[in-house]
């Protein structure tokens, strides 16, 4: 969804009726696509840097978009769902990648998110 959101230059609500409406998913697992849906667009901003931070050498624009995409959403489950156990998320997150995206993405994901968890870790442990 969100890759549709933004190359496709749709709106949230467009992307949401058209979307999930295809979906046959039990409600529970399509209130929690869409609630990590509208909390990643609306934290993008402060995602972004995040993810910036940690990919010192790569520009946002110059990610695939699917892999940019990826790690928002990975990133705000990481932060705002901590009921979700960091390595799942990051399994989930390199599914997605093997399967829409190619080898070298599922390792840059896979380092960015590593690396994103383990200084949230810290910073949690400075608390």
């Amino acid at each position: 969804m969100l890759f549709q959101c933004e190359l496709g230059k749709h709106t949230p609500e467009h992307v949401l009726s058209t979307f999930l409406r295809a979906q046959k998913a039990d409600p529970e697992v399509l209130s929690f696509a869409r609630e990590l849906f509208e909390g990643t667009l609306a934290d993008i901003p402060s995602l972004d840097r995040l993810i910036g931070d940690q990919a010192a050498n790569w520009r946002l624009e110059r990610m695939a978009a699917v892999d940019r995409n990826l790690l928002r959403l990975a990133l705000y489950e990481l932060l705002h769902h901590p009921e979700t156990p960091p390595a799942v998320v990051i399994d989930e997150a390199l599914e997605i990648a093997r399967r829409f995206s190619g080898d070298e993405s599922v390792e840059f994901v896979n380092g960015v998110l590593d690396g994103i968890r383990k200084s949230l870790a810290v910073a949690k442990q400075e608390e």
